[in-house]
């Protein structure tokens, strides 16, 4: 009866975790399709998705520990810079400098969590970097380079909220999204005098708030109780891969071949990380959350 019902949940897991990907996979497009400065993007955005996680909460739990409010203002910090980036490079380059953020959170654990790095971790970093310096090799103006840099600093205040997440382990991390989105409602919003969107970018901000956002951390927090770490990493690895798909269809954006060879580099060499780090039965970080406790442990 319990295999039974953890077989379900298993499969619920995979649903869940193929519609969070899938969702997270159409922020690039959205975003290019709001013609709006980027901080009232990210305000607007997160105004509704705190409503649509407010909702799923019910009755969030603020703690105000250093963890909780450390989690919101990397979270803040993340999503601003991420929407910055879209609008300055394309939106193969943001997605997938942000992708590297797994590299960051084995360099700042030995700092914050006092997890050693081992030669995997080492190995990776050096691949990743190698894979990294292609996106700046490639001719591109001021802007682009800038929003290459933004991106890079996402993928490190990404690092930094899955490490404030992880020591959030045994409570309700949600609550730092909720606070995350919150702040940066609250920085983001007032610039929207000045730079109202047109009708279908208010469209394309309504989708982002609610589903892009919202929906996709309610349908995250909920899978990642029910799946191992290797299933939620491979499985989320669709956003990554999707993202410039979306634009290049809709938009007609067509990424560089070096940053797309980069990108390539930079999946790959994450992907087999985690692969091989979940081989040896060791603990590995996820994107947006806490890595799930073995179910050897959990299993009654």
């Amino acid at each position: 009866m319990n295999r039974s019902k953890e077989k379900s949940s298993g499969t619920k897991s995979v649903i869940l975790l193929i519609l969070t990907g899938l969702l997270w996979s159409t922020g690039g497009l959205l975003i290019k399709n709001v013609d709006s400065n980027p901080l009232a993007i990210s305000g607007m955005r997160s105004m509704i998705a705190s409503l649509v996680i407010l909702v799923a909460l019910g009755r969030p739990k603020f703690t105000w520990s250093l963890p909780q409010i450390a989690s919101a203002l990397s979270y803040s910090a993340t999503v601003i810079l991420f929407v910055s980036a879209n609008k300055m490079t394309t939106a193969a380059n943001a997605i997938l400098l942000q992708s590297t953020a797994p590299i960051y959170v084995a360099l700042l654990s030995v700092w914050i969590l006092k997890e050693r790095a081992k030669l995997l971790d080492w190995v990776t970093i050096i691949v990743v970097f190698g894979g990294m310096a292609l996106f700046f090799f490639e001719s591109l103006d001021s802007r682009g380079m800038t929003g290459n840099i933004l991106a890079v600093a996402s993928g490190v205040t990404f690092a930094l909220f899955n490490i404030f997440m992880r020591l959030q382990k045994d409570g309700s991390p949600l609550e730092s999204v909720l606070l995350g989105n919150i702040l940066t409602a609250a920085i983001g919003v007032p610039f929207i005098v000045g730079s109202l969107p047109s009708p279908s970018g208010w469209i394309s901000l309504f989708i982002l708030g609610v589903a892009q956002l919202g929906l996709s951390y309610v349908f995250y927090s909920e899978a990642i109780k029910h799946s191992t770490a290797l299933e939620a990493i491979l499985i989320l690895m669709i956003e990554p891969i999707l993202s410039p798909v979306w634009v290049f269809l809709f938009l007609g954006e067509i990424p560089g071949k070096l940053p797309m060879i980069g990108g390539a580099v930079v999946i790959g060499a994450i992907t087999i990380r985690f692969v091989l780090r979940n081989l040896t039965g060791r603990p590995i970080f996820l994107k947006y959350g806490v890595p799930r406790r073995s179910r050897r442990r959990n299993s009654t």
